[in-house]
């Protein structure tokens, strides 16, 4: 019939450790899981919800089973639980914010209502339920009086600032983003890694019409100061990425490369190879690419 003392302590520390075994298990990178993946937080409440139900259960069982003992024995449970250890204060404070009464006094608020010896108590609301009514109460008013009476913001209002916010996250993530880089954002790289990656595609795709010095052969020359198509980071990764001229450019290479690439090997031809003395160079075409920035 005993179901065990200190529940208050059990069930938080099964509940934690619910929690450590799911933080050991599940993978969520540098953020905790239950932060990570929103489905955690809800199965978590699910489970303290269900192990409180069941302590609940456990404790009407055993209140059921004591009303169904004799004065001689319940005197002996009674005795034999004060035995037990519990934490005190916290049974204290328990007992009052439930405010019910014990098991040895529910005599004196028993109903006559009784249905196969299952009897009815008139116990009051506890006050944890009545402060938390009176609380809601303070808390409507408050609201009305922030948002109806003194005009505070409204929902268009909170949804323009988190669409704002939402913007400049996303500013702030194509900066740092390579991937999403595009011909408008597209800067020089000057990292040894991205021009290895660079000459490794060049190399690949791209000597067939150009030659691997960059001195042209089907392909325009790509080592003097002449652009049929411009100059610059900007106007070379349109140029790799849309194709040349119509009919007699170069390919478009979008379908092949992705955006990093395109910059990789945009810079690299930028850095490694134009300005450089090619074998064999191909005549210049086009006209002399002056940056805008230059005086």
């Amino acid at each position: 019939m005993k179901n065990g003392s200190a529940w208050w302590i059990k069930i938080p520390l099964a509940f934690f450790l619910i929690l450590g075994l799911m933080e050991l298990l599940i993978d969520s990178g540098d953020k905790p899981a239950i932060i990570e993946y929103p489905l955690l937080q809800i199965f978590m409440v699910f489970i303290l919800f269900l192990m409180i139900i069941i302590q609940i259960i456990l404790n009407a069982i055993e209140n059921v089973m004591f009303q169904t003992l004799s004065e001689e024995a319940k005197a002996r449970y009674l005795e034999d639980k004060s035995n037990t250890w519990e934490w005190k204060w916290g049974k204290r404070t328990y007992e009052k914010l439930l405010g019910s009464k014990p098991m040895e006094a529910e005599q004196e608020i028993i109903l006559d209502h009784n249905y196969d010896g299952i009897r009815e108590l008139n116990n009051k609301l506890p006050p944890w339920w009545v402060y938390m009514f009176y609380a809601s109460i303070v808390f409507a008013i408050i609201y009305m009086l922030r948002f109806h009476v003194f005009g505070g913001y409204d929902q268009d209002l909170e949804y323009e600032q988190d669409v704002a916010a939402a913007q400049l996250e996303i500013e702030a993530y194509k900066k740092t983003a390579k991937d999403l880089v595009d011909a408008n954002t597209v800067e020089l790289m000057t990292d040894a890694s991205d021009l290895k990656a660079g000459k490794t595609i060049f190399e690949s795709n791209c000597v067939a019409c150009h030659m691997a010095d960059g001195g042209g052969g089907i392909g325009p020359n790509l080592t003097d100061e002449h652009w049929i198509l411009g100059g610059g980071i900007k106007n070379v990764f349109h140029t790799i990425s849309e194709g040349g001229r119509d009919g007699k450019g170069m390919i478009a290479w979008k379908q092949t490369l992705k955006p990093l690439e395109i910059a990789q090997v945009s810079s690299y031809v930028l850095t490694n190879i134009n300005g450089t003395p090619p074998a064999n160079p191909k005549a210049p075409e086009g006209d002399i690419w002056v940056a805008e920035e230059t005086p």
